[in-house]
């Protein structure tokens, strides 16, 4: 099955060449420089490779004239000797091809795997509204497709390109030099030649995307019903999926059968072509042969060297595709480095006494909207205050803006106006990896990682020792499941932890937050997908992680936060209500009284 386009190499978009795409190149040049010494030795191998190789229709010219006895004078070797030295000239060539291969692979790899780690790096600390208008695949194909399209140019198109130019320079004055008759009638062929493939090219290619993009369409079916597939057989609509690839299916192959047409027309052109002019060139050698003009090993050396030229002139077709790509690939690598990033500190780091928090928070007339949609205001001159250690329960119907308020604290988002404060202090003012450091987040939707369960509680603090996420876990009642695993703490929770259960996988999130040792805690509807038995488990856990720590609560059912310092009922973005369980429930018509009356109905 095809990948997705945007994570395809080989169908990356095109950009055409000009002076100021050209310039995207020098980004290159920047991941170069740490290894220049290396990489000028490749181009002089380069050079020596491309000197060698074309000497090697020279000696064959003189090993040819040699047996025929066409060669006088004090280098007029005998056959055996010049044998030696072309076999002494291929393994010159093989040393310095080896050598060429071997440096512009090493600077080649080395030069991308210091972009894809700034690549990467520059994505870690772009802010959530980057994440939320860019595709997570379209993201990572900078690290992948686009770094491996770079990667392909430093060690083979740059290296094709200029042995192409050499062989090109050194071939055509070679075959002048042989014979400027035959070299005038093979390049008066050649400019026709080159036009009409280039009309094929052209045609062809555009073709070639057709298809590839009908293939895309799909391969887009098959992952779309691949992911519902429960909802695919809960409709029984297995026919309707069927029917709906093979349409797609079969326009791939109608597009492919009639792309070979073109290709086909194209190939038998070029082989006419080639072959013709060669027919043509010896026969117009032959002539000189006979006129005494031309010797037999000069006609083999300039038919071998037209093959040379003619092969360098047709690969330069592909470096130019290639060269498009790159072009490309380099535009939207120095597009994703030049974006603000957030100012974070990746390198691990301890909290710094200036910037330890107690735990205080306040929102003052905060106003919100997010960036993708500033015409919904989502938090309305929000207030509210939170002391260290308090418990602060948020509820309200969906769409209130109660996970925004977690986002705001995260600093996720910056509110449009008002004020977050720490202690007082502007939430702005805190460095960030400083704040979201003393700060856990247990969401309803837990992600873990594809490793062990050591390494999913251990993220919380990724220096801890066994001892310290075992008494984490313990703490949050995920020891006794943990160690019925046959491999304990090392067992592989597999792909978003899917191979666990929801409370489970709850419990593991919470030993995070327990090692993390936070400050504030923010508990969004941490329990409200989970059975009755789990969420019992959880909610002790919860209970726990939550003594001496501001908590901000987001709760769907209103039984878990009766016992909370004050609750904040939200509306539309406002504080509609504010107090504790006691005051709340005694509120004519108030909402958090009806949503209470609602939920006691339903259950």
């Amino acid at each position: 099955m095809a990948r997705p386009r945007d994570t395809n190499k080989e169908d990356l978009p095109k950009v055409k060449v000009t002076k100021e795409s050209l310039r995207e190149v020098l980004l290159i040049f920047k991941y170069l420089k740490p290894y220049q010494g290396r990489f000028i030795a490749g181009l002089v191998f380069i050079g020596l490779s491309s000197g060698t190789v074309m000497a090697f229709p020279y000696l064959l010219k003189r090993l040819i004239d040699s047996a025929h006895g066409d060669l006088k004078g004090p280098f007029a070797y005998s056959p055996g000797t010049t044998a030696l030295l072309m076999v002494g000239v291929l393994a010159v060539q093989m040393i310095f091809s080896f050598l060429r291969i071997y440096l512009f692979t090493y600077v080649g790899e080395n030069a991308v795997a210091d972009m894809r780690q700034d690549v990467y790096r520059k994505l870690i600390t772009m802010p959530m509204n980057f994440f939320g208008q860019h595709r997570v695949g379209e993201l990572s194909s900078r690290i992948t497709a686009d770094a491996s399209q770079i990667q392909d140019a430093i060690t083979g198109m740059l290296a094709e390109f200029l042995r192409g130019i050499l062989t090109l320079v050194i071939g055509i004055c070679l075959i002048m030099f042989i014979s400027p008759k035959m070299t005038g009638l093979m390049l008066s062929v050649v400019p026709v030649i080159v036009v009409i493939a280039l009309v094929f090219g052209r045609s062809i290619r555009s073709m070639s995307r057709k298809a590839q993009d009908q293939l895309a369409e799909s391969n887009t079916v098959v992952q779309e019903t691949l992911q519902g597939i429960s909802n695919v057989k809960a409709f029984s609509n297995e026919w309707y999926e069927v029917a709906r690839f093979k349409k797609n299916i079969s326009g791939v192959v109608d597009m492919a059968v009639r792309n070979s047409l073109y290709r086909g027309l194209f190939v038998s052109f070029m082989l006419f072509s080639v072959f013709g002019a060669i027919v043509l060139v010896v026969w117009y050698g032959a002539g000189l042969m006979q006129a005494g003009k031309l010797s037999f090993g000069d006609l083999t050396a300039f038919v071998v060297y037209t093959a040379f030229v003619g092969g360098t002139m047709a690969g330069f077709a592909e470096i130019y595709s290639q060269l498009q790509k790159t072009l490309g690939a380099t535009q939207r690598v120095r597009e994703l480095l030049a974006e603000d990033e957030e100012d974070i500190t990746v390198a691990q780091s301890t909290i710094d006494p200036a910037n330890k928090l107690r735990g205080n928070v306040t929102f003052r007339n905060v106003r919100f909207s997010y960036p993708s949609r500033r015409d919904i205001t989502v938090i309305k001159d929000l207030s509210l205050e939170a002391f260290t250690g308090q418990q602060i329960a948020i509820v309200g119907p969906s769409g209130a803006g109660k996970s925004t308020i977690v986002s705001l604290l995260l600093r996720f988002f910056d509110p449009e106006s008002g004020d977050v404060l720490f202690d007082g202090r502007q939430a702005s003012s805190i460095p960030l990896s400083q704040l979201r450091g003393q700060i856990a987040l247990v969401p309803q939707d837990i992600l873990l990682f594809g490793g062990t369960i050591f390494e999913n509680i251990a993220y919380g603090r990724p220096d801890a020792t066994m001892e310290e996420v075992v008494a984490a876990a313990s703490k949050a009642n995920a020891h006794e499941f943990i160690s019925a695993f046959p491999e304990g703490y090392q067992t592989v929770v597999g792909e978003r932890g899917m191979k666990l259960s929801g409370g489970q996988r709850q419990r593991i999130a919470i030993a995070r937050a327990i090692l993390k040792n936070p400050v504030i805690l923010l508990l969004d509807e941490a329990t409200s997908s989970l059975d009755s038995e789990s969420e019992a488990q959880v909610q002790d856990a919860l209970q726990y992680l939550m003594k001496g720590r501001t908590s901000f609560v987001i709760a769907h059912r209103l039984s878990t936060i009766r016992s909370a310092d004050q609750i904040i009922v939200l509306e539309d973005g406002r504080v509609r209500e504010s107090g504790t369980h006691t005051e709340l429930i005694n509120i004519e018509d108030g909402l958090y009284r009806n949503l209470n009356k609602l939920q006691m109905t339903e259950s």
